[in-house]
């Protein structure tokens, strides 16, 4: 499970050294591809795998099912991280992302996020008010 809050930064060739904690699940391939928010998703190849199945089955009548898969999955960036850890991060993600030299890596459970320092700073103080007011019946199972 990916956790916590962290703040690597990209280096001149487009490179991210993952954080510590993350590395050894995403030691034997990742995938990054858009996220939501104009952010990255990082998933391990074992995730990014049962992720895909889910979208396999979405019926192939549905429009935005379509639309959804084929922005997604036209993305997506298998890479292995080095021995030090470091990640390419695609030209063409870095700039749908918007990033910079400071980054935020942020766990989101079986993801991991890269976001844009300033754009994940925006996001949480926009977030934190609805957070703190939301009720138990927007995440079943949480009370």
């Amino acid at each position: 499970m990916f956790l916590g809050t962290h703040s690597p930064r990209l280096d001149e060739k487009g490179r991210i050294i993952l954080p510590a904690k993350f590395r050894e699940e995403l030691a034997g391939g990742l995938v990054l591809t858009r996220g939501q928010e104009r952010c990255i998703y990082v998933f391990s190849a074992r995730e990014f795998e049962k992720v895909h199945e889910q979208m396999r089955e979405a019926p192939i009548s549905s429009r935005q099912a379509r639309d959804y898969i084929r922005v997604f999955l036209s993305g997506a960036s298998d890479e292995i991280p080095d021995k030090q850890g470091r990640v390419t991060i695609p030209a063409m993600l870095r700039a749908y992302a918007g990033l910079d030299r400071d980054l935020t890596v942020i766990g989101a459970g079986n993801r991991a996020e890269i976001w844009d320092a300033a754009a994940w700073e925006q996001y949480l103080a926009e977030q934190e008010k609805a957070f703190s007011e939301t009720d138990d019946d927007a995440i079943p199972g949480i009370n």
